[in-house]
């Protein structure tokens, strides 16, 4: 039973890091692309496609897991790709703030885990 449980928690995380990933995919084609129909083509996609990730991760996890795992995978993702396809420029502001929000994330997890595991 252990095991099921962790294995379903494994695939919940996978599917909240693939919607926060197609949430930044959204975002990059939004800048990517200058055909109106080809940027908005592959928006739509990659959001419809972020949402279904996004509802799959919800049956394994908690609202608040699959949410900060989606949020922190998104804004590092979309931070990175910016830094590497457009050449933005990512200052130690926000590297110190990508680090909390990465370990905001680990504490939030481990906490609403504890937390569900001692009222069951």
């Amino acid at each position: 039973m252990a095991s099921e449980n962790k294995e379903r928690e494994s695939k919940g995380y996978a599917w909240a890091v693939a919607a926060g990933l197609n949430a930044a995919l959204a975002a990059i084609s939004a800048k990517f692309f200058f055909s109106p129909l080809v940027k908005y083509s592959f928006v739509i996609m990659f959001n419809v496609t972020m949402w279904g990730c996004y509802v799959n991760s919800l049956r394994a996890l908690s609202s608040l897991q699959a949410t900060v795992t989606n949020f922190a995978t998104n804004f590092l993702s979309s931070g990175l790709a910016g830094f590497f396809l457009f050449g933005e420029v990512l200052s130690p502001k926000w590297f110190a703030g990508a680090l909390l929000i990465v370990v905001g994330v680990v504490v939030l997890s481990k906490s609403s885990i504890e937390k569900k595991e001692r009222t069951d």
